[in-house]
């Protein structure tokens, strides 16, 4: 079972998720969140790099979902809470690893790779981040003070804060 901390980040995952407020999770609120980061981008929905973010975050649903067509907090929370066990930590790595490339590809401008301070404040203004915590945020993150973040710096961020395990929170 996942710990308090980490049953609380993903009911507030869960909220954030839901877009139309229905009270349940479907495949169109994660289809939805890829839209919105795509469009941050300047990236029409149709493009290659939003497709496979689109792609990414589908994916993800079907795996949560296991099947189902849509998911109350309830049911996101046993199968999500699965992958903030002790543990399973290859499995939450499978499943967000493809999000989060996906994020990286459509920020990184130059195709370096990783993405600069620039990038990232506008994948978290995307995600709802206040402007003002973008800076502080990206110095959490870039561990190796390299000035760009890689997606496996990104990953272990987002793993850290779900895990409860860091308070670098990227949620918006």
């Amino acid at each position: 079972m996942a710990n308090a901390i980490a049953t609380e980040r993903l009911r507030k995952r869960f909220a954030k998720w839901d877009i139309d407020g229905s009270g349940a999770l479907e495949q169109s609120d994660f289809e939805q969140e890829a839209k919105r980061i795509a469009q941050a981008f300047g990236e029409s929905p149709t493009s290659a790099k939003a497709q496979k973010l689109t792609n990414a975050f589908s994916s993800m649903f079907q795996q949560v979902a296991n099947g189902a067509s849509s998911m109350n907090e309830d049911d996101f929370m046993s199968a999500a809470g699965m992958l903030v066990e002790k543990g399973a930590e290859r499995d939450f790595d499978r499943a967000l690893r493809p999000i989060v490339e996906g994020v990286v590809g459509l920020a990184d401008k130059d195709n370096s790779g990783q993405i600069s301070r620039e990038e990232f404040a506008t994948w978290l203004t995307a995600i709802g981040v206040d402007q003002s915590k973008t800076t502080t945020l990206f110095d959490q993150v870039d561990t190796d003070n390299s000035g760009e973040l890689s997606a496996d710096e990104l990953l272990t961020v987002v793993r850290d804060f779900h895990y409860g395990n860091s308070d670098v929170e990227l949620l918006g």
